[in-house]
């Protein structure tokens, strides 16, 4: 929030609408789902990492889980490892889930952890199998989505979340560290599963009990049909939107995993734009919201 303004009046009235959001969310658990283009630009991932800082200082637990699709995509070319999708899921084999692992829960994780820590926070990076927090079940097979083929094809080494321990996550909040995670789990055959780190953030928010999950994607929200943003649904609104065509395309498995999330147990999901200047203190801490609200 600094450097907004210098007029002491301005950071008064900022203060004053700013102080009931934090009483409102003291001591509760925020899990952030961080990725797409706001992981790439360096401004933005500082600011990223202030804002969860501050958010820690403010009495609020955040959880940060993060993706890393265009990451793996760049370390698999380099290596001359072929990728193919399927139903827009990288199709996953034994030597793409040890790049995916040694990326995700390797080199990302731990550039998160080294900002927030840079910007005066105590971050952790974990992943799915630390103390085995997630435990995978292999996806089922996806449609091929080709014109003119009509088999099913198996993801490989594609998991889905089965269990959830929260154990070292409950040792750890509520301790001024604030744990980042990697959307690596193992599986009860003992394989290592790479899983859809929305997925992976609805059901680690679930099992917390989270007040909310935010998802910070490339869009200000859901929009309605003339392209305004929504501020608020409810399950049953998010069913009558994709009957009625107005939510499409990459917004459908974005919603349903927010569905997902509330089935879980989590108060309230949102959906904002993670490439504005602190969208999740925007969302949190003023009377504006920054993104779409999705509650039961």
């Amino acid at each position: 929030m600094s450097g907004m303004t210098s007029d002491p009046h301005e950071q008064a009235a900022i203060l004053i609408q700013a102080l009931p959001h934090m009483l409102r969310y003291d001591d509760a658990i925020i899990v952030v789902k961080y990725g797409g283009h706001a992981m790439g630009d360096e401004d933005k991932a500082r600011q990223f990492a202030r804002d969860m800082v501050l958010l820690e200082q403010s009495g609020i637990n955040p959880v940060v889980v993060h993706g890393g699709g265009p990451q793996i995509g760049a370390m698999l070319a380099k290596l001359g490892i072929k990728s193919s999708f399927a139903g827009g899921l990288r199709i996953t084999d034994k030597a793409t889930v040890e790049i995916v692992e040694m990326v995700l829960a390797g080199s990302i994780n731990k550039q998160i952890v080294g900002m927030i820590n840079a910007e005066g926070g105590k971050a952790i990076g974990l992943c799915g199998k630390d103390g085995n927090m997630v435990t995978a079940r292999k996806a089922g097979a996806v449609h091929s989505g080709e014109p003119g083929h009509d088999e099913d094809i198996d993801l490989g080494f594609v998991g889905e979340p089965a269990h959830v321990d929260t154990m070292v996550l409950n040792q750890v909040l509520g301790r001024e560290l604030i744990p980042v995670l990697a959307p690596v789990a193992a599986g009860v055959d003992g394989e290592t599963y790479n899983v859809n780190a929305d997925t992976f953030a609805g059901a680690i928010a679930g099992a917390l009990g989270a007040k909310r999950l935010l998802f910070l994607t490339d869009v200000p929200g859901v929009l309605d049909k003339n392209k305004n943003l929504i501020k608020q649904l409810s399950v049953a609104d998010i069913h009558a939107l994709i009957a009625d065509g107005t939510i499409t395309g990459g917004m459908i498995p974005k919603v349903q995993t927010c569905i997902y999330a509330i089935e879980q147990g989590v108060e309230g999901v949102v959906i904002l734009d993670g490439k504005q200047p602190h969208a999740v203190l925007v969302e949190l801490l003023t009377d504006f919201g920054a993104g779409t609200l999705i509650t039961r």
